[in-house]
């Protein structure tokens, strides 16, 4: 089982950056999948990025491809989100999410464990 912290939300204007973090418990953090998904008002809980267990592959939505980094670190059991040119439609809560497939996947469903979320409010 492993238990995951996020943070680095907040407000910022479009165009700016934004870098969030996840604190995952456990000593088996690198045997997890890690993903990153976000939920705006009203909308379904959607998929942002994905990385793999070494960290080697990363996978985006098309629309945050060229802005969106995902990134690992096994030995401080973490996962980060870089988030650049921030657009007002980027305002949303972002959570922290892992599972223990073999391979990356992408399917929200597919996750065992999620963080609380943090909020990022991207003002025009």
């Amino acid at each position: 089982q492993v238990q995951l912290v996020e943070s680095g939300g907040g407000l910022v204007q479009a165009g700016g950056s934004l870098r969030l973090s996840c604190a995952a418990s456990g000593r088996t953090f690198s045997s997890y999948v890690m993903g990153w998904f976000r939920q705006a008002p009203g909308k379904e809980r959607e998929f942002v990025a994905a990385i793999s267990k070494s960290g080697g592959r990363a996978y985006y939505t098309e629309s945050m491809k060229g802005r969106f980094t995902i990134s690992r670190d096994n030995a401080k059991n973490t996962v980060s989100l870089q988030m650049n040119s921030l657009k007002p439609e980027d305002t949303a809560v972002y959570y922290c999410a892992a599972n223990s497939r073999p391979v990356v996947v992408t399917q929200l469903r597919e996750y065992e464990y999620w963080g609380q979320g943090t909020q990022v409010t991207v003002s025009s």
